[in-house]
């Protein structure tokens, strides 16, 4: 689900198929943020603006992106913020939450622009290394991850790290393989 590099498929010498857990992020986002019509999705560095326009469009909401100057490997230099936040719930958008490093500063730069309110949805937590304890000292509400991996030792560490439950689209994988059928029902529908 959700693979960091499209190219991963290539590895296997069978037939691979990337799930994507946009559907369930969708749900998550229209059925658990009350005013979400309003809020800015926000890509934390340029590798994640591809993803978060996607959502954005499907939602019909603005985005936004911020920008890492480094000169170094893992050294930020600046963080520049394009797009507008200020009085909006802010909800940055990635496929991993590892360290959390930048996902943490990218939420403080969000309240220092004026975001109501700072929000997470990653599809892989990771939580390596400081990871949790980022989370639960920066501005972050709440970090939502799938299921894709456990999270309960997390969890017992950390109120803000939630979970989206992903299993139905693994399980409708499975059977739709078995019979035969096209995967591709579950690249824009969370089956129920």
């Amino acid at each position: 689900m959700d693979l960091h590099a499209p190219q991963i498929q290539g590895f296997f010498d069978i037939p691979v198929d990337c799930l994507t857990a946009e559907p369930a992020i969708l749900l998550w986002i229209r059925s658990q943020i009350p005013d979400w019509r309003h809020c800015c999705l926000v890509a934390p560095d340029t590798g994640a603006a591809k993803k978060v326009t996607s959502l954005a469009d499907k939602l019909n909401v603005e985005f936004a992106l911020l920008h890492e100057g480094r000169t170094k490997v893992n050294q930020t230099v600046a963080m520049i913020l394009v797009g507008d936040v200020r009085d909006r719930v802010a909800i940055l958008v990635d496929d991993v939450a590892d360290a959390c490093g930048t996902m943490c500063r990218a939420a403080e730069k969000l309240v220092e622009a004026g975001a109501r309110q700072v929000l997470a949805v990653c599809t892989h937590g990771f939580f390596s290394g400081p990871g949790v304890a980022r989370v639960n000292d920066s501005k972050l509400e709440m970090v939502m991850v799938t299921n894709t991996l456990p999270q309960a030792i997390n969890m017992a560490h950390s109120t803000k790290i939630r979970t989206i439950d992903v299993s139905a689209i693994f399980a409708e994988a499975v059977r739709r393989t078995h019979n035969g059928e096209s995967l591709s029902f579950l690249f824009s529908n969370v089956p129920l």
